[in-house]
């Protein structure tokens, strides 16, 4: 028997999806919303952003500055009408998401604090010392939990998403509690399942951040758009991968090479440490190349000195950074410098949506780091995707509201022949009454590997191609993997099965996006197509699944004020 039904379902609790159904909640009190999670809430990865979130809020700004500092930092790609509702809504997100509770620091005017954020031309990200995304997660469930029309499916994992004659309407989770795959019917779906970055070995994601969102849309016919954008952020922790936040730079911090030097003068002489992060981390590369980096168990690192900070301003503004670096390397930031390097931390690409997040299927729509609207472009701005997740989760809840209110129930009958397919599917392929040679683990780690070599920082046609051949091979062994945990209760090695599998999806839609994309334009970076060349791909990338390899389209970016010219800072 199937769940109850739901007018609108909402996969993933972070940020877009919580802020997706207060919004589905508080202007439809007759509309059911369900929320389906494969962790509790709290426990979305949104918990662990640190700097903060972009809005226009003092008198030295203007929306049009912040408009071109996310248009300019995209490399041009981002679609212009699209930045600019956004920029104009994340105001009004942010004071909203104030008077439910999210603490905002304060000057000692009254005044909410902002701090400086690589590629902003002024001040304009607002911080919760440097636990934004914690205490804006915290915001947010306490309010859904305000709407007794909000219901949870915390710890469900989602298997497929329930099309029928046109329109997705619901999904296939499977309870990890009792092991069962369960129908959860609705008229309006929302993916909001965050980003893929586990793809790659090094990443400041968390270990849920597997693509389960992009690969479901996928494989119902959605394209993925700007999958080849994977932005590394300069500063994560070496072996670990966790963040040293974008607030440690935008505080002063200084990044200091094996001679002593600020080499960021070489590179970024304007910006310094507020350089975009794309080229932050490019300039890590060509001083690794010259020898003046320090070399470690975990490879090469350079410093992040905040000393000359002092031990006030680094406990008032960044103690967690201090926290972080006490308990997992042994250093106290007042009196050591810190030591980084370059870890995967966004995907630009996501499910195609339009301004309202809804996707070229009816009834499907996605927001946040699933989803690709597009601000971002070919480099996001740091402190751009936490106001991303508000704004266009508000706008894909009001959709996908308004798409449900005039749609039918899915036939009963349909819904549970499609469980039943999925449970089956589950045990035929992982459950193999003759044991299999594969064990997640091992391709796991052979994909994370190929990514890094052949879709990392800088990339070439050989390399490339490689890794999607790799892909392939790793398919064919996925197809001989075997589960060995037969448990009902929790079964992690399932989970991490079909996580794997949703994994090697998205990194093969990266992998032949990059390819095909002979420039190099903000993240994509190509040292064989050096130049960006806007004559052939001032365009988005769109990757729709097919036998064998993605096949990769193209789709114009939108141009409305702001033409495109040399990215220099």
């Amino acid at each position: 028997m199937s769940l109850p039904e739901h007018d609108v379902l909402v996969v993933g609790g972070g940020g877009a999806g919580l802020r997706a159904a207060i919004a589905v909640a508080a202007e439809h009190e007759s509309l059911s919303v369900g929320m389906v999670s494969k962790v509790y809430p709290m426990r979305s990865h949104t918990v662990s952003a640190e700097g903060g979130a972009a809005a226009v809020m003092r008198d030295d700004d203007d929306f049009d500055s912040h408009a071109f500092d996310t248009i300019k930092g995209s490399d041009f790609l981002a679609d212009q009408d699209v930045v600019e509702a956004f920029v104009k809504e994340a105001r009004d997100e942010a004071i909203q998401l104030e008077h439910w509770g999210c603490p905002w620091s304060r000057d000692p005017d009254g005044r909410v604090s902002v701090r400086a954020f690589g590629g902003m031309t002024v001040k304009r990200t607002l911080y919760a010392a440097d636990k934004t995304g914690f205490h804006m997660l915290h915001a947010l469930f306490q309010t859904s939990l305000q709407y007794s029309q909000i219901a949870r499916y915390d710890e469900w994992y989602v298997t497929s998403l329930i099309e029928d004659d046109g329109r997705i309407c619901g999904v296939t989770a499977l309870n990890l509690r009792s092991g069962s795959v369960r129908p959860i019917p609705a008229k309006s779906v929302i993916i909001c399942t965050g980003g893929g970055g586990r793809i790659f070995p090094f990443t400041t994601n968390a270990a849920i951040k597997t693509g389960d969102g992009m690969a479901l849309a996928y494989r119902v016919g959605c394209p993925l758009k700007d999958m080849e954008f994977v932005q590394y952020h300069p500063t994560g922790l070496p072996g670990t991968g966790i963040l040293m936040t974008e607030a440690s730079r935008g505080e002063g911090g200084y990044l200091i090479n094996n001679k002593g030097d600020r080499y960021l003068s070489e590179y970024l002489p304007s910006k310094m440490e507020l350089g975009p992060r794309d080229m932050v981390s490019r300039a890590f590369v060509h001083e690794e190349r010259a020898g003046r980096v320090f070399d470690g168990p975990y490879g090469a690192y350079v410093h992040l000195d905040l000393r000359h900070l002092g031990e006030k301003k680094i406990d008032e503004r960044i103690p967690f950074v201090r926290e972080l670096t006490k308990n997992y390397v042994g250093i106290d930031p007042v009196h050591e410098p810190i030591p980084v390097r370059p870890v995967v931390h966004y995907m630009m690409g996501g499910v195609h949506t339009d301004i309202d997040g809804a996707t070229p299927l009816k009834g499907l729509f996605a927001a946040g780091e699933t989803a690709c609207v597009s601000i971002n472009g070919a480099n996001r701005l740091g402190s751009n995707s936490l106001s991303e997740c508000l704004v266009f989760g508000a706008r894909a809840g009001r959709a996908a509201a308004r798409n449900a209110l005039d749609q039918p129930s899915p036939a009963d009958a349909m819904l549970e022949a499609t469980a039943r397919d999925q449970q089956q599917r589950l045990t035929d392929t992982f459950f193999k009454s003759q044991a299999g040679t594969e064990r997640t683990a091992d391709i796991r780690t052979d994909l994370q590997k190929t990514m890094e070599q052949g879709a990392g920082i800088y990339r070439t046609e050989e390399e490339l191609e490689q890794t999607c051949q790799d892909i392939v091979s790793l398919r064919e062994r996925y197809a001989a993997l075997t589960v060995d945990d037969h448990s009902q209760v929790f079964n992690t090695d399932l989970i991490a099965a079909l996580e794997l599998g949703s994994m090697l999806d998205v990194a093969e839609t990266v992998a032949q996006a990059a390819l095909l994309r002979q420039e190099s334009r903000g993240s994509h970076s190509r040292s064989d197509f050096e130049s960006r060349d806007d004559e052939r791909f001032l365009q988005h990338s769109l990757a729709f699944k097919e036998e064998g390899r993605p096949r990769i389209e193209y789709l114009p970016a939108t141009i409305t004020r702001w033409q495109p010219e040399e990215r220099t800072y």
